[in-house]
């Protein structure tokens, strides 16, 4: 054991996501004081993905979708820093804090749950102009271009800087891109009641997909609805098409299309954290098969990580960057990188960590798939439900309602459910705030213009 802890035994969580804050919260609960937990994540928080679409399209106070690891892990060490080296063979990992100061944490149990990072293609312009959507800093920052595009437009008299100002292309058509173009349109379409200098039909919402349907999750049906209910609002949906460049703001696809855009965002697919597949940070045995999971961990039924001579007995993973089996679907399947997925592993997780710290047999993961839900704007949604055998097809309002009630039951804390709902009742009386803060990115910049102001050049 680690002499450093007291004694005690110190469990070593990578993430502070789902998987990483669920495993601390239930090691706490389990076994209390008789164990050191360490929480190591680049971010003193918790980001809430799934409330992230309507974070981008003004329903939800950005702070309401995140929960203080130092608050909500009482008792648990927090690090802010990013994780540099993996040495599972002498139980140690290297940190790197914000300051460039490298920690050295020795470890008796190890919890991987770095997660995902957006999947970029080496197509020209899209590193340099585009914006992801997995974090609440991304969401926010949409949402302000966005309004601050309709701001500037209804201000200038060119047609061609209008119509680039009020073009909004997105890429990917999974729930993450789906549900963030149809939040984000539905925001705009809420907002030009403001602006009697601009019209529905100079808005261009533009959704690219390579795929040839969106929110493959859903039933064939299901995503008839959704492309029905997209196109319907005036969202131009491209499928089976690819972006080829982005170069300077010009969007040029592979039907021949090319427009200049005001906003580009990307949601075309994820990649397990790069730290596990760097051979000269981590020793851990990752997929190296082709195929949606290769860069991930592969993890047995009971979550330990698999290594080419079995199992690391004391080391965990879970979420985006693991292959878990889906033991509910069949032999051969794997978990869904989901929210669901990811909180209930990390119960796993630290009933399995309590099991083997008390010496009794671990048990596997399983987990029967509860359903799917997308909101898709206010008071619109779509989704099914798992009942028994049979799958319950949600549409519409009840949808959406659903959609809301269950992430407020998984949002963490109890305040932060509360201010969501206090928020969204806001939101009914007042509708959504249509300011725009770009400038937040910059904030020196007013004082800057202030102290060169009175300089000779």
């Amino acid at each position: 054991m680690n002499t450093t802890f007291g004694g005690k035994p110190h469990v070593l969580i990578l993430g502070g996501g789902s998987v990483g804050l669920t495993t601390a919260s239930d090691l706490r609960k389990t076994l209390g004081s008789e164990v050191a937990i360490t929480v190591v994540d680049p971010r003193p928080y918790m980001t809430y993905a799934p409330f992230l679409p309507e974070v981008g399209a003004g329903s939800i106070d950005p702070r309401n979708v995140l929960a203080p690891l130092r608050k909500v892990l009482a008792g648990a060490k927090v690090v802010t820093g990013s994780v540099s080296q993996i040495r599972s063979a002498d139980n140690t990992v290297v940190v790197t804090t914000e300051e460039d100061v490298q920690l050295e944490i020795a470890y008796d149990y190890l919890v991987v749950g770095l997660g995902a990072v957006p999947r970029l293609l080496p197509i020209p312009g899209l590193a340099e102009n585009a914006i992801g959507f997995k974090q609440v800093e991304e969401a926010v920052a949409v949402r302000d271009r966005i309004l601050a595009n309709l701001a500037e437009a209804a201000s200038t008299k060119d047609p061609k800087i209008r119509k680039r100002l009020l073009t909004f292309t997105f890429i990917g058509g999974g729930f993450a891109g789906g549900e963030a173009i149809a939040e984000t349109e539905d925001m705009v379409r809420d907002a030009l009641r403001y602006y009697p200098d601009l019209h529905a039909s100079d808005i261009r919402f533009v959704l690219i997909d390579a795929a040839p349907f969106v929110f493959p999750e859903l039933t064939e049906d299901q995503r008839a609805y959704v492309l029905n209910q997209l196109r319907e609002r005036g969202i131009e949906v491209k499928l089976e098409t690819f972006l080829n460049s982005a170069e300077d703001g010009l969007i040029k696809t592979s039907d021949g299309d090319e427009f200049e855009t005001g906003l580009l965002v990307w949601n075309a697919g994820v990649k397990p954290n790069p730290v596990l597949g760097d051979s000269d940070a981590s020793d851990l045995p990752v997929i190296s098969e082709r195929g949606p999971m290769m860069g991930k961990l592969e993890a047995l039924a009971d979550l330990r990580v698999n290594g080419p001579d079995g199992s690391l007995d004391n080391v965990f993973a879970g979420g985006d960057c693991a292959a878990v089996p889906d033991l509910a679907s069949g032999e051969g399947k794997f978990c869904p990188p989901n929210a669901q997925h990811a909180t209930r592993q990390g119960k796993r997780v630290a009933d399995n960590i309590a099991r083997s710290v008390q010496g009794r047999p671990l048990v596997d993961y399983y987990h029967k798939n509860l359903g799917v839900m997308a909101t898709l704007g206010m008071y619109k949604g779509v989704g099914r439900i798992n009942l028994a055998d049979k799958e319950l097809d949600i549409r519409g309002l009840p949808a959406w309602a659903m959609a809301r009630a269950y992430h407020v039951y998984a949002m963490p804390t109890l305040g932060r459910k509360a201010a969501v709902v206090a928020g969204w009742a806001t939101t009914l009386v007042s509708r959504r705030d249509i300011i725009g803060i770009p400038q937040s990115s910059t904030p020196r910049a007013a004082f800057e213009y202030a102290a060169n102001s009175g300089k000779k050049k």
